[in-house]
């Protein structure tokens, strides 16, 4: 555990294996994400799926649309799940929010096994899972940033997506496993990935009830006394450890100077809050990385992915879901290079611009391909061929996830979990993560006809947004590796604790282009001249 963030003064103490244990444990959700994402484009695939739902209609539109619809459901639900859950997060904590999300995810999985052919319950099923996971795709990913020590939090946040990396890829397996194995003739095929959902949301139902609460939730309701139990527990150093008192301190310092402020108790009051300076710009981060981290067209492969190799020439439902398999290990192992180096070495700002630039390369050449040779028609019409430059394709989707998933896809919900103030935190990232799950629903919903209108151009779009995507995070997105979730003000420009006079804007603050440049603890404490 000796990878971590410079610029921090974390004893080696809080680099303990039970944060990392707890970061896993909870991260279950992340693997329900991942797995409820990826497997059903798979499904959709099986024969016997098609055969009982009706996805075995002739015209392509008809299809596109029921395919749409299956997959949009889901983003549906998580976009409300995640708008829904704040409140009840805010009120009764982060615990509590992660024990409810469990349930719901479950009641969700279980109408979708029992749905018997019936599409209206796949729908139905589709929908309430997708209320669980929106619930805890807000409130796992704030929790792990707010019970992490900074030189680490990047690396615990990256566990949620590598969990949820890894359930897509068991998702893309067991498609292909039962294409394989199981027989057709019965439901069974289908009934073997849909039931599989409710492991994951068994264990973090699990987990949720063993975790502690947070010790930054319990500072807000004033229970200080079991915030330091809570946070001894967690750093694994005694209750009058200097450490301790300085960080239950940092917290007892916002809390007290967003109160003098006029706090944010009520949802009015949150809404000013989040309209102030140094807060304004934040929320417009946010919400630009979650619209943009969907916008890179990774979605295009991971809900359809037997669509995109059908468009490469590989033909047979076995031979795409295999080919898809190998995706799923593609993101997983980029997304085991974010957490475990990049994330705190690397950084976030620099892992945003490299990764946009350098994963746009194989989108334009998949485009390229596409465009040069048509393997989808060609193979419609019995001609089957493999080349060097076909298989080069495969394997820049391969490389595309790959540079994805260490930088775009981590980075994101790193980022948003960790920027805003305590007071407003739970309802900003409740923004950002409806905005993340409606850019989903947009990509998902639309992707089919893409795919069968645009052709090669699909890829080119994509491929497009990705550089420009780049130049963005290269303007406007400041680095907050190895800083304290208490620092963010003065990283973004609150006057009343920065003493920045800069106007704030929308996008950027005084002093921002600076600590870009410099980036992490150290710079932010030569500039403004603070401790970290």
């Amino acid at each position: 555990m000796g990878l971590h963030a410079s610029g921090t003064n974390d004893p080696k103490e809080v680099r303990n294996w039970r944060i990392h244990l707890l970061a896993v444990a909870v991260s279950m959700s992340a693997m329900a994400i991942g797995y409820d994402s990826s497997f059903i484009g798979g499904t959709q695939a099986l024969v016997s799926f098609k055969r009982d739902f009706g996805l075995n209609v002739e015209g392509q539109h008809v299809r596109d649309t029921l395919a749409g619809n299956i997959v949009s459901t889901f983003q549906a639900g998580t976009f409300f799940g995640s708008l829904l859950t704040f409140p009840i997060a805010e009120r009764y904590g982060r615990k509590k929010g992660m024990v409810l999300s469990s349930i719901v995810f479950c009641i969700g999985a279980v109408i979708m096994t029992t749905s018997d052919g019936r599409l209206s319950m796949i729908y139905a099923g589709r929908a309430i899972t997708g209320l669980g996971i929106g619930c805890a795709s807000l409130i796992v990913p704030v929790y792990i940033a707010e019970t992490s020590p900074p030189s680490i939090r990047g690396r615990l946040v990256g566990i949620f997506e590598i969990l949820s990396q890894g359930g897509g890829m068991l998702g893309f397996w067991i498609n292909y496993i039962v294409d394989r194995t199981v027989n057709p003739i019965g439901p069974t095929q289908w009934l073997v990935p849909t039931s599989l959902q409710l492991v994951p949301g068994a264990l973090l139902f699990a987990a949720s009830l063993i975790a502690p609460e947070s010790p930054r939730w319990l500072c807000q309701q004033d229970d200080w006394d079991q915030a330091s139990i809570n946070l001894t527990l967690l750093r694994t150093l005694p209750r009058d450890h200097e450490f301790i008192k300085e960080e239950l301190a940092g917290i007892k310092e916002q809390i007290e100077f967003e109160a003098s402020k006029g706090g944010a108790e009520t949802f009015k009051g949150k809404v000013k809050e989040m309209c102030s300076k140094g807060n304004r710009n934040r929320i417009g981060i946010g919400l630009i990385l979650m619209a943009c981290q969907n916008l890179t067209g990774v979605n295009i492969i991971t809900y359809y992915s037997p669509r995109i190799f059908e468009t490469l020439g590989i033909t047979g439902t076995s031979t795409k879901l295999f080919a898809t398999g190998f995706y799923g290990v593609a993101k997983t192992l980029g997304m085991i290079v974010f957490s475990v180096w990049l994330a705190e070495r690397l950084g976030r700002r620099k892992g945003l611009i490299y990764g946009a630039f350098i994963g746009s390369l194989p989108m334009w050449y998949i485009g390229g391909y596409v465009m040069r040779a048509d393997p989808a028609k060609a193979a419609a019409a019995g001609q089957y061929s493999r080349n060097g430059w076909g298989y080069l394709a495969m394997v820049c989707v391969y490389l595309y996830g790959f540079i994805y998933c260490m930088s775009w896809q981590g980075i994101t919900w790193v980022y948003c979990s960790e920027i805003f103030p305590i007071g407003i935190r739970m309802i900003c990232v409740a923004i950002t993560t409806a905005d993340q799950w409606f850019w989903s629903f947009v990509v998902s919903r639309t992707t089919p006809y893409m795919i069968t209108s645009l052709g090669y151009g699909t890829y080119f779009f994509f491929g497009s947004l990705m550089i420009l995507m780049g130049i963005w995070a290269f303007l406007f997105v400041p680095e907050t590796k190895g800083l304290t979730l208490e620092d963010m003000d003065r990283l973004f420009g609150v006057p009343e604790r920065s003493g920045d006079s800069s106007d704030g804007g929308f996008l950027g603050d005084g002093g921002e282009k600076g600590r870009m440049e410099k980036g992490g603890a150290a710079s932010l404490e030569k500039e403004k001249g603070g401790a970290i």
